[in-house]
């Protein structure tokens, strides 16, 4: 076990740090040191996706901010329910959802750690929500087609491409990051799942 702290230990390639405010929010909790690894992860590979979305579609509007905040606290909850830590449990999403706004986070910020989850439950789920779903999955190279078809269907509404071409643009990307799922893996379980 490595006695850095995953919020901020080296990692090869780096990793970015997490947004302040949502640092300091784990740290208020008392997250445990494998859930900062497993956030700051997926918030990396969130940046990944913003970038690339930023790149290939200039004039999407979304909320870069908004996804890199719900991709840095999407599990908060687990502070309160640790066991989802290593075992499968639904707990955590509500759990973080009212933990947030406990704190005083706004309500559109905040809805990232139900709908993470969520997504396929709700028709007009946000692009922002489909975002920080896709980077909760691709960080460890799970690939689940019906979250992709929602991102490329949003995408060729918004481009005018065809869907076949936002999907090989897409497929393209999440090959490569899913190529990196064995380095994050391990980086996330350098750390334990209680302090």
């Amino acid at each position: 076990m490595t006695a850095a702290d995953p919020l901020t230990a080296a990692a090869e390639p780096p990793l970015r740090p997490l947004p302040e405010r949502a640092a300091a929010l784990l740290r208020d909790l008392g997250a445990s040191p494998r859930l900062a690894a497993h956030l700051r992860l997926v918030h990396d590979v969130a940046v990944e996706l913003a970038d690339w979305v930023e790149r290939r579609h200039p004039t999407l509007p979304f909320d870069r901010a908004a996804v890199l905040f719900g991709a840095a606290t999407h599990d908060i909850g687990k502070t309160a329910h640790v066991e989802e830590l290593s075992s499968p449990g639904s707990a955590h999403e509500e759990a973080g959802r009212r933990l947030l706004l406990e704190r005083g986070v706004e309500p559109e910020l905040a809805r990232f750690a139900g709908t993470h989850a969520a997504w396929a439950a709700d028709p007009d789920v946000g692009f922002e929500d489909l975002l920080v779903a896709l980077a909760d999955k691709v960080w460890k190279n799970k690939r689940v087609s019906a979250l992709e078809d929602l991102v490329v269907g949003r995408l060729s509404g918004a481009s005018g491409r065809a869907v076949w071409e936002e999907f090989l643009a897409l497929d393209d990307l999440l090959s490569a990051l899913g190529a990196d799922a064995e380095r994050r893996l391990a980086f996330q379980a350098a750390y334990p799942v209680r302090p």
